[in-house]
C-alpha cells in the first residue's frame, strides 16, 4: 500500500444546485442526480474507512467562488486531498468522460475510467483541458481554484444521448457510482469490498491474524471457512469472511444494495435475479423483498483432463462467473479431480433482438457482458439482426 495515498481524504462535490439545474434531458436533472451519486459515494467511502465530506448536502446553489472555498474548508488545499466533482454531460454524445488537472498525473483518472468500463459504461476519454487565453491554466474553474488538491471531474454520461446513456443514468446510476468508488479505493490503497459482501481480497502485508482482527473474527474460523491447512496467503486471494446466509428463499433489500452485490452474495447472477423477480430494470427499493434462486451444493462435478470453466459452464447451462462465485474461485485455473459445486437453478433465457438493440445494450439489460453473450451464442462479431434469437446465460 502506498502510505501517502492511504492518508488521502476525499471531498465529494455535487455539480450545480439551487437555481442552477445543470443539464435537463430525458427526465434527468443534473443537480438532483449528482447529489444522489455523491450521497451514495459518501456512504460507500464511509464503509471502506476513507475520510470524506460533501460539498453540499441539499439543493444549494454554490457559485464559482463559494464552491472551491467550501471544498477546501474541509481538509485544506494540500495534495493529500482528492476532489471528486460529479457531473452529467450534454451535447448529444454518448459515454463517460473524466477530466484531471494539469498539475496531476493521469493515474486516478485512468483507474476511474477503467472501472466505469468494467461496469458496462463506454468511456469517450480521460483528458486535461487548457484555458485558451492562458494555456498554462486549466480550462475548468474548479480545477484552477482548488490548487494543490488532486481534482477530477467525472461526467457519468450524456443525458441527451441517442445511445444508452440516458437509460444507464436513470436506471443504473448506482453501478456507475460504485465503479468510481472502486477506482478511488484502488488508487488510495484501501481494500475494496462490495457492500454486504462476505468476501475479502488479500493485499500486500495481510496475514490471517490481521484480517481476523479487521473483521472481528478468529484465525481458526477463517481457516475453517476457506478450507485452509496453513496460514499462508497470496496477494489477490479471495477469502470468505462470514458464512453465507442460510435462508436463500427471500432477501430484503438494504440501503446501498445493488443487484450485482446481492447476486455475488448468494452465488447467482443479475440475470437470474431479474428473471425470477420479474424485474424489467435493475433498480431496487429499500425494504423490497427479492426471491433468491436456490443454489444446491449437493450437485457437484469432478474436473477431468481438458476441462475449462467455460466448457463446464456451457455444459450445465450456467456462466463462468456464477461457478467462480459459488466455488470461491479467484482465477479460472482448475486441477484434475477438483470438485465443483454446480448451481441447480441454471437455465438459459432466450431473447429476441428488436430494432435498436446492440450486444452492449442487451448485456446491460440482463446484467452480463458482451463477451459472455458472444461466447454463449458463438458470435464472431458484434453484428445482430432483428428477430435473431440470443441465449442469455
Amino acid at each position: 500500500m502506498n502510505d501517502e495515498r492511504a492518508k488521502k481524504k476525499v471531498v465529494i462535490d455535487s455539480g450545480h444546485g439551487g437555481d442552477d439545474s445543470g443539464t435537463v434531458h430525458n427526465g434527468i436533472v443534473e443537480k438532483d442526480l449528482t447529489l444522489k451519486i455523491s450521497n451514495y459515494i459518501k456512504e460507500r467511502l464511509d464503509d471502506l474507512g476513507i475520510e470524506n465530506s460533501l460539498s453540499r448536502t441539499g439543493d444549494e446553489l454554490l457559485d464559482q467562488n463559494a464552491r472551491p472555498e467550501r471544498i477546501q474548508s474541509f481538509y485544506g488545499n494540500g495534495s493529500d486531498v482528492i476532489v471528486l466533482s460529479n457531473h452529467i454531460n450534454a451535447g448529444g454524445g454518448d459515454g463517460a468522460e473524466v477530466i484531471y488537472a494539469l498539475r496531476n498525473s493521469d493515474t486516478l483518472a485512468r483507474k476511474i475510467t477503467n472501472e466505469l468500463e468494467n461496469a458496462g459504461q463506454n468511456v469517450r476519454k480521460f483528458y486535461q483541458k487548457r484555458l485558451p487565453s492562458d494555456p498554462s491554466k486549466d480550462y475548468y474553474y474548479l480545477l484552477r481554484k482548488t490548487p494543490n488538491n488532486e481534482t477530477v471531474i467525472v461526467e457519468y454520461g450524456f443525458a441527451d444521448s441517442t445511445g444508452d446513456d440516458a437509460n444507464l443514468l436513470k436506471n443504473d446510476w448506482q453501478t456507475l457510482a460504485e465503479a468510481v468508488v472502486k477506482g478511488l479505493a484502488e488508487y488510495i490503497g484501501v481494500p475494496y469490498s462490495v457492500k454486504g459482501d462476505n468476501y475479502y481480497i488479500v493485499v500486500k502485508g495481510d496475514s490471517l491474524w490481521s484480517i481476523a482482527k479487521k473483521f472481528n473474527t478468529t484465525v481458526d474460523k477463517l481457516k475453517e471457512l476457506n478450507n485452509l491447512s496453513t496460514n499462508n496467503l497470496s496477494i489477490g486471494q479471495k477469502l470468505v469472511i462470514t458464512s453465507p446466509a442460510k435462508d436463500t428463499d427471500t432477501y430484503i433489500v438494504q440501503k446501498g444494495d445493488t443487484l450485482y452485490a446481492i447476486a455475488g452474495r448468494f452465488g447467482t447472477t443479475v440475470a437470474s435475479l431479474m428473471s425470477i423477480n420479474n424485474l424489467s430494470t435493475p433498480n431496487l427499493a429499500i425494504g423490497q423483498v427479492l426471491r433468491i434462486p436456490s443454489v444446491s451444493s449437493s450437485e457437484t462435478y469432478v474436473v477431468k483432463a481438458g476441462d475449462t470453466l467455460y466448457a463446464i459452464a456451457n455444459r450445465f447451462n450456467t456462466d463462468v462467473q456464477t461457478l467462480k462465485n459459488i466455488n470461491n474461485l479467484t482465477t479460472n485455473n482448475l486441477s484434475i479431480g477438483q470438485v465443483l459445486k454446480i448451481p441447480t437453478n441454471s437455465a438459459n433465457n432466450i431473447y429476441t433482438v428488436v430494432a435498436g438493440d446492440s450486444l452492449y445494450s442487451i448485456a446491460g439489460r440482463f446484467g452480463t457482458t458482451v463477451s459472455v453473450l458472444k461466447n454463449a451464442n458463438n458470435l464472431k462479431s458484434d453484428l445482430l439482426s432483428i428477430g435473431q434469437k440470443l441465449i442469455i446465460p
